[in-house]
């Protein structure tokens, strides 16, 4: 019934910058949590940031201070402005969104299917 779409992915050189975006769309009653995972070559996804309907967020360690997530919740999108990027944040970056449907009182997880980040010289 979710959809999420990400778009913005691409190839930097270290210390540059890039900004991710993602669109939910379908029926929903509402999304609780909104945020970004990323999982490197060989590696386990990993939460990078969230962000609730109220505007609270959570950031993983390593990119605290370089990273910002916001989201607009009229226009059920979120957003990750990523500086200072160093060649570990190298991964795919999935959207994730917790949300309830008008039939059930509890969230579910979606996933979109991913946008690329490389950042290499």
């Amino acid at each position: 019934q979710v959809q999420l779409v990400e778009s913005g992915g691409g190839s930097v050189q270290p210390g540059g910058s890039l900004t991710l975006s993602c669109a939910a769309s379908g029926s929903m009653f509402s999304i609780d949590v909104m945020g970004w995972y990323r999982q490197a070559p060989g590696g386990q996804r990993e939460l990078v940031a969230t962000i609730t309907s109220g505007g609270s967020t959570n950031y993983a360690d390593s990119v605290k201070g370089r990273f910002t997530i916001s989201r607009d919740n009229a226009k059920k999108t979120v957003g990750l402005q990523m500086n200072s990027l160093k060649p570990e944040d190298t991964a795919v970056y999935y959207c994730y969104c917790q949300a309830r449907s008008f039939s059930s009182s509890y969230p579910r997880p979606y996933w979109g299917q991913g946008t690329r980040v490389t950042v290499s010289s």
